[in-house]
């Protein structure tokens, strides 16, 4: 399934949902929810259309790495 994202919108693929401390505990995504979270971004839109009809480019392209919080996605399950 291919996935385009409309305007201003960015797809980001995450990279690592856990964490291991050096003694080896994991700590899941939950248990520090304002940590950013590492991504690659996968899909981009075409960019903002601003107000006099231009659009805006984006200033992040396919396979570049990013940092999210969790707060700010809206996640999608893709088989």
């Amino acid at each position: 399934m291919k996935i385009e994202p409309l305007y201003d919108k960015v797809v980001v693929k995450q990279l690592s949902d856990t964490e291991v401390t050096a003694s080896g505990i994991v700590l899941p995504d939950s248990v520090d929810k304002e940590k950013p979270m590492e991504g690659e971004v996968v899909a981009v839109g075409q960019g903002k259309r601003m107000e006099n009809g231009s659009v805006a480019p984006m200033s992040v392209k396919v396979g570049d790495k990013v940092l999210f919080t969790k707060y700010a996605p809206d996640e999608v399950e893709v088989d």
